[in-house]
Protein backbone atom coordinates (compact mmCIF):
# COMPACT_ATOMS: atom_id res chain seq x y z
CA UNK A 1 0.00 0.00 0.00
CA UNK A 2 2.83 2.38 0.88
CA UNK A 3 3.39 5.09 3.00
CA UNK A 4 0.60 7.30 4.94
CA UNK A 5 1.90 10.66 5.49
CA UNK A 6 0.22 12.52 8.21
CA UNK A 7 1.08 16.49 7.82
CA UNK A 8 0.72 18.92 10.62
CA UNK A 9 1.94 22.10 11.42
CA UNK A 10 5.10 23.54 12.51
CA UNK A 11 8.12 25.23 10.12
CA UNK A 12 7.80 22.43 7.80
CA UNK A 13 4.37 23.85 6.55
CA UNK A 14 5.50 27.89 6.87
CA UNK A 15 5.55 29.20 3.48
CA UNK A 16 6.91 32.46 4.93
CA UNK A 17 6.22 36.15 5.98
CA UNK A 18 3.29 37.29 4.79
CA UNK A 19 2.07 34.46 2.47
CA UNK A 20 -1.11 33.28 4.28
CA UNK A 21 -2.02 29.78 5.78
CA UNK A 22 0.10 26.88 6.41
CA UNK A 23 1.10 24.61 3.04
CA UNK A 24 -0.92 21.49 2.97
CA UNK A 25 0.45 17.80 3.18
CA UNK A 26 0.49 18.21 -0.67
CA UNK A 27 1.89 20.98 -0.99
CA UNK A 28 4.80 19.58 1.55
CA UNK A 29 5.35 16.62 -0.79
CA UNK A 30 5.02 18.00 -3.94
CA UNK A 31 8.46 20.36 -3.28
CA UNK A 32 10.41 17.11 -2.30
CA UNK A 33 13.00 16.40 -5.62
CA UNK A 34 13.37 12.41 -5.86
CA UNK A 35 10.38 11.51 -3.97
CA UNK A 36 8.30 10.28 -7.10
CA UNK A 37 11.29 8.53 -8.31
CA UNK A 38 11.00 6.45 -5.42
CA UNK A 39 8.16 4.65 -6.66
CA UNK A 40 6.33 4.67 -3.32
CA UNK A 41 3.01 5.09 -3.24
CA UNK A 42 1.87 7.93 -0.74
CA UNK A 43 -1.47 8.42 0.98
CA UNK A 44 -0.87 12.29 2.06
CA UNK A 45 -3.28 13.28 4.75
CA UNK A 46 -3.66 16.83 6.84
CA UNK A 47 -4.44 16.21 10.64
CA UNK A 48 -3.76 18.77 13.52
CA UNK A 49 -2.87 21.90 11.98
CA UNK A 50 -1.18 23.32 14.72
CA UNK A 51 2.35 24.35 15.65
CA UNK A 52 4.73 21.96 16.81
CA UNK A 53 4.56 23.84 20.93
CA UNK A 54 0.87 23.49 20.95
CA UNK A 55 0.15 19.83 20.71
CA UNK A 56 -1.55 18.42 23.18
CA UNK A 57 -1.55 14.49 24.53
CA UNK A 58 -5.14 13.66 23.34
CA UNK A 59 -4.27 15.25 20.07
CA UNK A 60 -1.31 13.39 19.17
CA UNK A 61 -2.70 9.82 20.56
CA UNK A 62 -5.41 11.14 17.58
CA UNK A 63 -2.80 11.12 15.20
CA UNK A 64 -1.18 7.52 16.55
CA UNK A 65 -4.62 6.43 16.15
CA UNK A 66 -4.66 7.19 12.45
CA UNK A 67 -1.88 5.85 11.76
CA UNK A 68 -2.09 2.26 13.62
CA UNK A 69 -5.58 1.96 11.42
CA UNK A 70 -3.44 2.82 8.13
CA UNK A 71 -1.29 0.16 8.93
CA UNK A 72 -3.97 -2.17 9.42
CA UNK A 73 -5.39 -1.48 6.53
CA UNK A 74 -2.11 -2.45 4.98
CA UNK A 75 0.33 1.01 4.94
CA UNK A 76 4.05 -0.23 4.95
CA UNK A 77 4.69 2.65 7.04
CA UNK A 78 3.83 6.00 8.43
CA UNK A 79 5.50 9.54 8.06
CA UNK A 80 3.93 11.96 10.09
CA UNK A 81 5.11 15.85 9.70
CA UNK A 82 5.19 18.72 12.56
CA UNK A 83 6.84 21.29 14.33
CA UNK A 84 10.09 20.39 15.88
CA UNK A 85 9.59 22.19 19.43
CA UNK A 86 7.75 18.79 20.81
CA UNK A 87 8.78 16.59 18.46
CA UNK A 88 11.72 14.57 20.91
CA UNK A 89 7.91 13.99 23.42
CA UNK A 90 5.74 13.52 20.77
CA UNK A 91 8.05 10.56 19.16
CA UNK A 92 8.20 8.85 22.88
CA UNK A 93 4.98 9.46 22.93
CA UNK A 94 4.11 7.30 20.13
CA UNK A 95 7.07 4.83 20.57
CA UNK A 96 5.32 3.95 24.09
CA UNK A 97 2.08 2.84 22.70
CA UNK A 98 2.54 1.78 18.81
CA UNK A 99 2.01 -1.97 18.27
CA UNK A 100 3.35 -2.67 15.08
CA UNK A 101 6.32 -4.02 13.26
CA UNK A 102 5.62 -1.10 10.64
CA UNK A 103 7.89 2.03 11.21
CA UNK A 104 6.26 5.07 12.82
CA UNK A 105 8.64 7.94 11.10
CA UNK A 106 8.57 11.59 12.54
CA UNK A 107 10.13 14.72 10.40
CA UNK A 108 10.25 18.37 10.59
CA UNK A 109 12.38 21.16 9.39
CA UNK A 110 14.42 24.26 11.60
CA UNK A 111 14.28 26.08 7.83
CA UNK A 112 10.97 27.60 6.49
CA UNK A 113 10.67 26.50 2.90
CA UNK A 114 10.93 29.89 1.47
CA UNK A 115 14.55 30.02 2.78
CA UNK A 116 17.84 29.14 1.60
CA UNK A 117 19.00 25.66 2.38
CA UNK A 118 15.60 24.61 3.41
CA UNK A 119 15.55 21.34 5.20
CA UNK A 120 12.18 20.23 5.04
CA UNK A 121 12.42 18.32 1.66
CA UNK A 122 15.08 16.39 2.13
CA UNK A 123 14.03 15.70 5.44
CA UNK A 124 10.96 14.22 4.12
CA UNK A 125 12.32 12.18 1.33
CA UNK A 126 14.52 10.74 3.54
CA UNK A 127 11.38 9.98 6.08
CA UNK A 128 9.50 7.87 3.65
CA UNK A 129 12.65 5.70 2.96
CA UNK A 130 12.79 5.04 6.31
CA UNK A 131 9.33 3.97 6.72
CA UNK A 132 9.35 1.78 3.38
CA UNK A 133 12.84 0.36 4.69
CA UNK A 134 12.63 -3.43 5.78
CA UNK A 135 15.85 -2.72 8.14
CA UNK A 136 13.51 -0.30 9.80
CA UNK A 137 10.85 -2.70 10.78
CA UNK A 138 9.97 -3.54 14.54
CA UNK A 139 12.09 -0.33 15.45
CA UNK A 140 9.28 1.70 17.04
CA UNK A 141 9.05 5.35 16.59
CA UNK A 142 12.34 7.27 15.14
CA UNK A 143 13.13 10.34 13.99
CA UNK A 144 14.24 11.15 11.16
CA UNK A 145 16.55 14.77 10.28
CA UNK A 146 19.61 15.42 8.59
CA UNK A 147 19.72 12.27 6.98
CA UNK A 148 20.19 10.89 10.34
CA UNK A 149 17.84 7.92 11.89
CA UNK A 150 17.28 8.45 15.67
CA UNK A 151 15.00 6.19 18.49
CA UNK A 152 12.56 8.20 20.11
CA UNK A 153 13.35 6.69 23.40
CA UNK A 154 16.98 8.58 23.37
CA UNK A 155 16.45 11.69 20.97
CA UNK A 156 16.69 15.36 22.16
CA UNK A 157 16.75 18.62 20.44
CA UNK A 158 19.76 20.06 21.48
CA UNK A 159 19.97 23.40 19.59
CA UNK A 160 17.51 26.22 18.81
CA UNK A 161 18.44 26.87 15.46
CA UNK A 162 20.70 24.12 13.64
CA UNK A 163 19.88 22.12 10.90
CA UNK A 164 21.30 19.19 13.01
CA UNK A 165 19.77 19.95 15.99
CA UNK A 166 17.92 16.45 16.97
CA UNK A 167 20.92 14.27 18.56
CA UNK A 168 20.94 10.86 20.72
CA UNK A 169 23.48 11.75 23.78
CA UNK A 170 23.73 8.38 25.40
CA UNK A 171 23.97 6.44 21.98
CA UNK A 172 24.13 8.22 18.55
CA UNK A 173 22.19 7.73 16.10
CA UNK A 174 20.61 4.22 15.06
CA UNK A 175 21.35 4.90 11.37
CA UNK A 176 22.36 7.39 7.97
CA UNK A 177 20.98 7.59 4.84
CA UNK A 178 23.75 6.81 2.80
CA UNK A 179 23.38 7.66 -1.19
CA UNK A 180 19.75 7.33 -0.82
CA UNK A 181 19.97 3.57 1.63
CA UNK A 182 18.93 3.34 5.05
CA UNK A 183 21.57 1.87 6.71
CA UNK A 184 20.74 1.10 10.08
CA UNK A 185 23.44 0.17 12.40
CA UNK A 186 21.29 -1.38 15.37
CA UNK A 187 17.62 -1.86 16.54
CA UNK A 188 16.75 -0.96 20.03
CA UNK A 189 14.88 -3.49 22.05
CA UNK A 190 11.25 -3.01 22.45
CA UNK A 191 8.72 -3.41 25.61
CA UNK A 192 5.16 -4.10 25.15
CA UNK A 193 3.03 -1.13 24.12
CA UNK A 194 0.97 0.87 26.76
CA UNK A 195 -2.56 1.03 26.05
CA UNK A 196 -2.88 3.44 23.01
CA UNK A 197 -6.51 5.11 23.90
CA UNK A 198 -6.72 6.09 27.64
CA UNK A 199 -9.88 7.35 28.46
CA UNK A 200 -9.56 11.34 27.67
CA UNK A 201 -11.30 12.32 31.15
CA UNK A 202 -8.64 10.22 32.74
CA UNK A 203 -5.76 11.52 30.35
CA UNK A 204 -7.11 15.37 31.16
CA UNK A 205 -6.54 14.37 35.18
CA UNK A 206 -3.56 13.08 34.81
CA UNK A 207 -1.63 16.14 35.03
CA UNK A 208 2.06 15.75 35.39
CA UNK A 209 4.84 18.80 36.52
CA UNK A 210 8.20 19.10 36.12
CA UNK A 211 10.12 21.16 38.35
CA UNK A 212 13.91 21.57 37.49
CA UNK A 213 16.03 21.92 40.51
CA UNK A 214 18.27 25.49 40.63
CA UNK A 215 20.35 26.60 43.08
CA UNK A 216 18.94 27.38 46.28
CA UNK A 217 16.20 26.16 45.39
CA UNK A 218 13.76 25.29 48.50
CA UNK A 219 10.70 23.91 46.60
CA UNK A 220 8.62 26.92 47.35
CA UNK A 221 7.09 26.61 44.09
CA UNK A 222 5.88 22.86 44.80
CA UNK A 223 3.44 24.23 47.86
CA UNK A 224 -0.15 23.03 47.48
CA UNK A 225 1.13 20.99 44.14
CA UNK A 226 -0.78 18.05 45.56
CA UNK A 227 -3.98 19.16 45.29
CA UNK A 228 -4.07 20.09 41.05
CA UNK A 229 -1.44 17.14 39.76
CA UNK A 230 -1.35 13.52 40.07
CA UNK A 231 2.35 13.22 39.44
CA UNK A 232 5.48 14.97 39.47
CA UNK A 233 9.36 14.89 37.15
CA UNK A 234 12.19 16.34 39.58
CA UNK A 235 15.05 17.46 37.21
CA UNK A 236 17.49 17.23 39.56
CA UNK A 237 21.33 18.48 39.61
CA UNK A 238 24.14 16.21 37.87
CA UNK A 239 23.01 12.42 39.35
CA UNK A 240 20.23 13.21 41.16
CA UNK A 241 20.66 15.37 43.50
CA UNK A 242 18.61 18.55 45.08
CA UNK A 243 19.38 20.71 47.84
CA UNK A 244 19.10 19.43 51.34
CA UNK A 245 16.12 21.82 52.42
CA UNK A 246 14.58 20.68 49.29
CA UNK A 247 14.29 16.76 50.07
CA UNK A 248 11.76 16.84 53.06
CA UNK A 249 9.25 18.45 50.96
CA UNK A 250 10.25 16.09 47.62
CA UNK A 251 9.46 13.08 50.66
CA UNK A 252 6.26 14.91 51.58
CA UNK A 253 4.51 15.14 47.69
CA UNK A 254 5.65 11.42 47.29
CA UNK A 255 3.41 10.25 50.40
CA UNK A 256 0.60 11.76 48.08
CA UNK A 257 1.58 10.98 44.60
CA UNK A 258 4.59 9.43 42.08
CA UNK A 259 7.39 11.49 42.39
CA UNK A 260 10.25 10.55 39.62
CA UNK A 261 13.90 12.10 39.95
CA UNK A 262 15.79 12.76 36.98
CA UNK A 263 18.57 14.56 35.80
CA UNK A 264 18.72 17.99 34.35
CA UNK A 265 22.01 17.53 32.45
CA UNK A 266 20.83 16.45 28.88
CA UNK A 267 22.54 12.64 28.92
CA UNK A 268 23.60 10.30 31.36
CA UNK A 269 21.48 8.55 34.12
CA UNK A 270 20.62 9.16 37.71
CA UNK A 271 22.69 7.03 40.30
CA UNK A 272 20.47 4.89 43.04
CA UNK A 273 23.18 4.54 45.95
CA UNK A 274 26.41 6.59 45.49
CA UNK A 275 26.22 9.48 47.37
CA UNK A 276 24.13 9.54 50.81
CA UNK A 277 23.76 13.39 52.29
CA UNK A 278 20.61 14.76 52.66
CA UNK A 279 19.15 15.73 49.35
CA UNK A 280 21.12 12.94 47.58
CA UNK A 281 20.05 10.09 45.05
CA UNK A 282 20.02 7.35 48.16
CA UNK A 283 17.96 10.12 50.62
CA UNK A 284 15.80 10.88 48.09
CA UNK A 285 15.31 7.18 47.11
CA UNK A 286 14.34 6.63 50.52
CA UNK A 287 12.20 9.25 51.40
CA UNK A 288 10.09 7.21 48.23
CA UNK A 289 10.90 8.80 45.28
CA UNK A 290 11.23 6.96 41.83
CA UNK A 291 14.41 6.79 39.48
CA UNK A 292 14.38 7.41 36.14
CA UNK A 293 17.17 5.66 34.69
CA UNK A 294 18.36 6.85 31.60
CA UNK A 295 14.85 9.05 31.14
CA UNK A 296 15.30 12.22 30.78
CA UNK A 297 12.77 14.74 32.35
CA UNK A 298 10.73 15.69 29.22
CA UNK A 299 10.46 11.96 28.59
CA UNK A 300 9.58 10.67 31.80
CA UNK A 301 6.69 13.39 32.24
CA UNK A 302 5.20 11.50 28.85
CA UNK A 303 5.71 8.23 30.74
CA UNK A 304 4.18 9.08 33.81
CA UNK A 305 1.22 10.82 32.63
CA UNK A 306 0.49 7.77 30.36
CA UNK A 307 0.42 5.27 33.55
CA UNK A 308 -1.14 7.42 35.33
CA UNK A 309 -4.10 7.71 33.21
CA UNK A 310 -4.14 3.75 32.70
CA UNK A 311 -4.58 3.81 36.50
CA UNK A 312 -1.04 2.25 37.41
CA UNK A 313 -0.42 2.57 41.06
CA UNK A 314 2.98 3.18 42.53
CA UNK A 315 4.35 -0.32 42.66
CA UNK A 316 3.38 -0.36 38.78
CA UNK A 317 4.71 2.56 37.87
CA UNK A 318 8.24 2.11 39.72
CA UNK A 319 8.17 -1.12 37.59
CA UNK A 320 7.73 0.52 34.20
CA UNK A 321 10.38 2.96 34.96
CA UNK A 322 12.65 0.12 35.92
CA UNK A 323 12.13 -1.27 32.67
CA UNK A 324 11.81 1.58 30.48
CA UNK A 325 14.83 3.59 32.64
Amino acid sequence: MGVVLLALGGTISVPGRGRGARLSGAEITAAVPGLTELGVPLDVRDVQAVPGGSLTFAQFLDVVAIASRAVAEGADGVVVTQGTDSLEETAFLADLVWPHEAPFVLTGAMRQPAMAGADGPANVLAAVRVATAPEARGAGALVVLNDEVHAARWVRKTHSTSTATFASPNTGPLGHIVEGRVRMLLIPPRHEPLPAGPDRKRLEDARVALHVVTLDDDGDRLQGLEATHRGLVVAGFGVGHVPGALAPRLGALAEHMPVVLTSRTGSGPVLRHTYSAPGSETDLRRRGLIDSGFLDPYKARVLLRLLLAAGAGRDDIAEAFALRG
